[in-house]
């Protein structure tokens, strides 16, 4: 909805002078217009009044358009220059600052090439997983630095949100009522069995004033950094949330345009980061959740066009039937990756995860991730021969089961990752899927020894610490008895991995 008067502001935002800029480009969203003009972006929200934000007059507009650049300063240093007034004077004319009354108000930014965009990243095949797991990473710090808010149980907090989807909904005709019906009562249901565990985490301090909003499109790439911008800043109910229902958009979002790999990353590396590991089951509720977001939010862009779009009703339909795709309940399962160092473990796991229980996938505990976070290092960080003293390994297999059995008895799926070379490190791996009554799959990558020098030779920066010397040290090593499935790892990690999967299907 444009008033008159905010025709006016577009007329005026539109014309070059404004910058000096020979051309303004326009991009407008459902709930505001970006107008981009030289170095410059000016952003001014839209006279609308939802659901789930109020922007109906010039003050409301003014006070949003401040606390945007308040929220949005913190997490994208440089982009948010501050908010201009835009005011009518004496003789009828708007401009920036100068006058007797309000007309309106404009956030003014930097404006960036707009390939910088993480959305339009994806359409180019920009993102990759180094890129992706950087984000993660910044996305982690970000929720550790958020402010904590208690304000009532965590799955209070949630059913506000499903209140406020219902009734997104229900200013659309797209939907069938019946089909509407059964999908609200399915996250009802589904509220209900995770209610135990929402308040705990509300009680430990997850709930916080987070982005709100975190899609790919409001993640850009500044000066070679990942950086979060454009926040919910309109309604701190929907901003104060669960920090993995935040992170869920962003995985629902690149599930959604076909990245299910990406989202299996952003996911595992966040939860390396954070330690927050007990939420990992709510992710495709979350996900789930967000996706209906995305559908209600569409359908209302028709609703306010007052015109059909075919585009737009695919587009809502495909986030719905995703709700739907999301709120199947699948069994968990427990995948073990053991072999030899260059065996290809890491890779055949991190494409393996994406495709093993529910999205965004599996967790995946890996012991050399698990050995440098007991030594408070990034993954990357090389350690002494010291960390890999017998008794330090047998914590870090000890923990990795320890974890594998929580995940798994709260009914999240696993691909646990390690050499696994001693019997009763794999004795223990299994206890923890039988102890947890979860069906395993244990998988040995077998390659030559060529090809496990090869690959251990060509090693850049990671997690694994393993060089020659240690290589050779395991080539003598007696695995002893070993009754797991055995595979030939000198393969591709695809062929591979549809080999297991093939497996863990019979």
């Amino acid at each position: 909805m444009i008033t008159q008067d905010q025709a006016e502001v577009v007329a005026f935002l539109s014309a070059p002078h404004v910058r000096g800029a020979d051309k303004v480009e326009i991009i407008e969203t459902h709930i505001s217009c970006i107008f981009l003009s030289g170095d410059r972006a000016y952003k001014m929200k839209r006279a609308v009044k939802l659901p789930y934000v109020d922007f109906s007059t010039a003050e409301l507009r003014l006070a949003a358009c401040e606390k945007e650049v308040a929220l949005n300063s913190a997490t994208a240093p440089g982009l948010y220059l501050g908010v201009r007034r835009i005011m009518r004077g004496r003789d009828g004319r708007l401009s920036f600052d100068k006058g007797d009354e309000l007309v309106d108000a404009a956030i003014e930014m930097v404006r960036f090439d707009q390939a910088a965009l993480f959305d339009r990243m994806a359409v180019g095949g920009k993102l990759d997983a180094e890129l992706m797991a950087r984000t993660a990473r910044m996305i982690a710090r970000f929720h550790k630095g958020a402010k904590i808010v208690h304000q009532g149980p965590g799955s209070a907090n949630i059913a506000a949100v499903l209140r406020i989807n219902a009734a997104g909904f229900a200013t659309s005709r797209l939907f069938d009522p019946v089909e509407l019906a059964d999908f609200e009562q399915a996250f009802e249901r589904n509220l209900v069995a995770y209610a135990p565990l929402l308040d705990a985490r509300e009680a430990a301090g997850k709930v916080r004033r987070c982005h709100g909003d975190l899609h790919l499109r409001n993640i850009c790439l500044l000066n070679g950094e990942p950086r979060l911008f454009d926040c919910i800043e309109f309604n701190d109910q929907i901003a104060t949330i669960d920090t993995l229902y935040d992170l869920a958009f962003l995985l629902m979002d690149l599930w959604h345009r076909g990245f299910p790999q990406f989202a299996n990353l952003v996911m595992n590396r966040y939860l390396d980061e954070s330690g927050d590991e007990d939420g990992f089951v709510l992710l495709p509720y979350f996900m789930a959740i967000r996706a209906a977001v995305r559908a209600h939010v569409t359908a209302t862009q028709i609703e306010e066009s007052g015109e059909r779009s075919d585009a737009l009703a695919v587009e809502a339909r495909s986030y719905f039937d995703l709700a739907l795709f999301l709120l199947e309940k699948r069994s968990p399962r427990l995948i073990v990756i053991g072999g030899l160092s260059g065996s290809g473990k890491t890779t055949v796991s991190e494409i393996l995860a994406a495709q093993i229980g529910s999205p965004p996938g599996a967790r995946i505990i890996e012991s050399d991730r698990i050995r440098k976070a007991m030594y408070g290092v990034v993954a990357e960080t090389r350690l002494s021969a010291d960390a890999y003293r017998p008794e330090i390994s047998e914590k870090v297999y000890g923990e990795m089961a320890c974890r594998t059995f929580s995940i798994l008895r709260a009914g999240g799926s696993v691909v646990a990752e390690a050499v696994f070379d001693k019997f009763a490190n794999r004795q223990r791996i299994e206890a923890a899927a039988s102890e947890a009554h979860v069906p395993y799959t244990a998988i040995w990558l077998d390659a030559s020894p060529s090809v496990l020098r090869g690959r251990v030779a060509e090693r850049t920066a990671g997690p694994s610490d393993a060089d020659l010397n240690v290589l050779c040290r395991q080539l003598a090593y007696d695995v002893g008895d070993l009754d797991w499935h055995r595979m030939d790892a000198d393969r591709s990690a695809d062929n591979i991995v549809a080999d297991i999967l093939k497996l863990s299907r019979d």
